[in-house]
């Protein structure tokens, strides 16, 4: 018999903190030790109880999930699921969540509740379970992070015009993402992003990335041109593909169905980048769980493209990286903290051949 998964539940309305409670419980590894209706008496709790994973309500009286996950993370790290409501100040908040430590989120039904909760319930089930293989070790001694530094200097990237870059990335991807594209240059060649996150989420995430990074960061919206200093983010929901028209990079961005269990998918986008780009691509994996994009990684490499994917150490889930690097198409594995450098360094090779 597995060992069960321990879960605190931290939410101020009592009913909510019942529904989950019943809802988790039919998972038979999850089992929830407790609950909590606010930080304060989670922190306690969590003391007591010493839970797995933490289910964390985003907007609370007293103190709101973000601060309490920036207090809590450097003492006690630990993986926690955001439920957020979808209204624009909850998909502010989670973003901020995300950022300050949160592994993923679900979100609570606001329209058609009743036919709404299975679903945010059996969504919630399974994150969980990933949650408690998450590593989170890394915020135990949290420190600033350091902008771009000189020596990524975009010197050497005058030439790479017609180079593009595609990341994939799932669980943990938010902040593993911040922290490879806020070290691009602006001189940097376009890149595309998968990460896997519902519609509105993506619009809020490649707003805040726009704020951080010298690139510009837009989500994508079909059409839309790859070009040098700019970074396109796939929209929730819709499938994003590299194509080529004439002498420039566009992106097709349509509803599809979803692929590798995905949409937007990263197979879709580096199977197309294979097709459409070729030997003149760069393909990054981070973190995530699962198997998308390991496919369309190996058929960039086959194409002549040169991949790099998260090593274990720095990934929340080793998942996605893990089976791209198995299944050949990831050249070699690299902690997030060189990730930036060593696209750079690759793409000066391909701009000196």
């Amino acid at each position: 018999m597995p060992k069960k998964i321990r879960v605190l539940v931290v939410d101020d309305s009592a009913l909510v903190r019942q529904i989950l409670t019943s809802g988790l419980a039919l998972d038979p590894v999850i089992e929830v030790v407790g609950s909590a209706a606010d930080p304060y008496m989670a922190r306690d709790k969590i003391i007591e109880l010493r839970p797995d994973v933490l289910t964390l309500d985003v907007e609370m009286p007293r103190m709101d999930g973000v601060e309490f996950l920036r207090k809590l993370m450097p003492q006690y790290p630990m993986p926690v699921v955001m439920v957020s409501s979808l209204t624009q100040r909850g998909k502010q908040i989670t973003m901020d969540a995300l950022e300050a430590g949160a592994v993923d989120f679900v979100t609570k039904p606001t329209t058609n509740v009743a036919s709404g909760l299975n679903g945010m319930l059996s969504e919630l089930r399974t994150k969980i379970k990933i949650a408690s293989t998450a590593n989170v070790s890394h915020w135990k001694s949290r420190r600033c992070e350091l902008r771009a530094t000189a020596s990524l200097s975009a010197t050497a990237l005058a030439e790479s015009t017609d180079k593009v870059v595609a990341i994939g990335a799932s669980t943990g991807g938010t902040e593993a993402i911040k922290k490879v594209v806020t070290q691009f240059p602006p001189s940097m060649p376009g890149v595309v992003i998968v990460q896997h996150m519902p519609p509105g989420f993506t619009k809020m995430f490649s707003d805040r990335l726009n704020q951080l990074c010298a690139m510009e960061v837009k989500e994508a919206e079909n059409g839309d041109r790859i070009r040098p200093g700019r970074i396109l983010v796939a929209p929730g929901a819709l499938q994003m593909e590299v194509v080529r028209s004439g002498g420039v990079y566009q992106v097709r961005c349509a509803p599809g169905e979803k692929v590798s269990g995905h949409c937007p998918s990263v197979d879709v986008l580096m199977h197309s980048v294979a097709k459409h780009v070729g030997r003149n691509a760069i393909g990054v994996m981070l973190t995530g769980m699962g198997a998308d994009g390991a496919d369309g990684m190996l058929a960039m490499k086959q194409a002549g493209a040169r991949n790099l994917a998260q090593d274990e150490a720095s990934s929340v889930v080793f998942g996605m990286p893990k089976v791209a690097y198995e299944r050949g198409g990831a050249e070699r594995l690299v902690s997030l903290d060189n990730m930036a450098r060593e696209v750079i360094s690759l793409l000066s090779e391909k701009t000196i051949r």
